[in-house]
């Protein structure tokens, strides 16, 4: 009879409640009935999924503590404080890295790169931390006024126009029959692959080299670049 009359108040208890705080006191029973399925043995374990649910139903419907009973409603709030700390810590914390530089600082580079074309990045960066600016010199150098310049020649380019007066050059060992080490020094033309010059020492020196690239270009042949 006790019963009968305590589940009678409570159902005409539950006709004056708003239906949203019906609802959520309703998802926190399911769900506490949910953990307890999955209970083995011992305690009751948590993940962190129930504790983020019963945190944001708390922050949604504070009136859902007094329908927990696997947990104690002074831990739902403690939780709750703790990740409000967390939150406020991390919203809060330093955005690290290098410090904005002032627009009125990025006006002045982009000045002086301008009234002075010949100065690079670390000629403006000097000038910079004699008036008494902190700023890095790859700063500098992102500010400052980008220049259209003329595209300049790749190496194809650069190979097809000059092949006739360039010369490839090497120098190998080349092991005798009787266990003893000559050093050969070639040098071959890159316009045509013509052999220029073949010699071979068993001491190779600066000096040799030097003399071998005299007598491979003579200087009434040589032709300026």
């Amino acid at each position: 009879m006790i019963a009968l009359v305590g589940f009678l108040l409570s159902f005409a208890g539950s006709l004056l409640k708003p239906r949203l705080r019906l609802e959520a006191e309703n998802a926190v029973l399911r769900h506490q009935l949910t953990v307890l399925r999955r209970k083995v043995r011992g305690r009751v374990r948590l993940t962190n999924n129930d504790r983020w649910f019963f945190i944001q139903l708390y922050r949604w419907v504070p009136s859902i503590l007094h329908v927990l009973t696997i947990i104690r409603p002074e831990t739902l709030v403690r939780w709750h404080r703790a990740g409000f700390r967390c939150y406020w810590r991390w919203k809060s914390r330093s955005p690290g890295g290098r410090p904005p530089v002032k627009a009125d600082v990025r006006a002045l580079i982009r000045r002086m790169n301008i009234e002075n074309p010949l100065w690079g990045a670390p000629r403006i960066h000097g000038e910079l931390l004699k008036l008494g600016f902190e700023v890095a010199q790859s700063s500098v150098a992102k500010y400052m006024v980008k220049r259209c310049r003329p595209p300049s020649h790749g190496w194809r380019t650069f190979l097809r126009n000059h092949a006739p007066d360039i010369a490839a050059m090497d120098l190998f060992i080349v092991p005798t029959i009787g266990f003893n080490l000559l050093y050969a020094f070639v040098i071959v033309r890159l316009d045509r692959r013509d052999l220029v010059w073949i010699n071979v020492t068993t001491t190779p020196t600066a000096e040799w080299i030097a003399r071998q690239l005299t007598e491979a270009f003579p200087w009434n042949e040589a032709r300026a670049p």
